[in-house]
């Protein structure tokens, strides 16, 4: 499978990476979080390790570690501008709930 970006993704992470002056891509992974127990973490990437997996949508690189890699295959993730709010959203086939606050998710 893969992560992919929807249009309105890939044009808010490239105008980041740019607006930022460096970096390889788009870092994303999970970590223990929240009361649903994951969350997941977006940070730019300076570098690539070996373990690491890339996949690039819309010419931009989404790097994720081998143990968050189980946990976001297939996810596509999107930005979404709601009212004042705006945001990352992710759309993941393994998740199967998530808390009432929308923090953090379960597999």
């Amino acid at each position: 499978m893969a992560i992919t970006l929807t249009d309105k993704a890939a044009e808010r992470v490239r105008s980041f990476l740019e607006n930022r002056g460096k970096g390889v891509g788009l870092r994303l992974g999970v970590k223990t979080h929240g009361c649903s127990g994951m969350a997941y973490v977006m940070e730019f990437a300076d570098d690539i390790d070996e373990n690491d997996t890339v996949f690039e949508d819309h010419g931009i690189k989404i790097i994720v570690d081998p143990k968050s890699l189980v946990y976001l295959d297939g996810t596509e993730m999107d930005f979404a501008k709601e009212g004042l709010n705006e945001g990352f959203k992710f759309n993941n086939p393994n998740e199967s709930g998530s808390c009432g606050c929308g923090e953090s998710f379960t597999v």
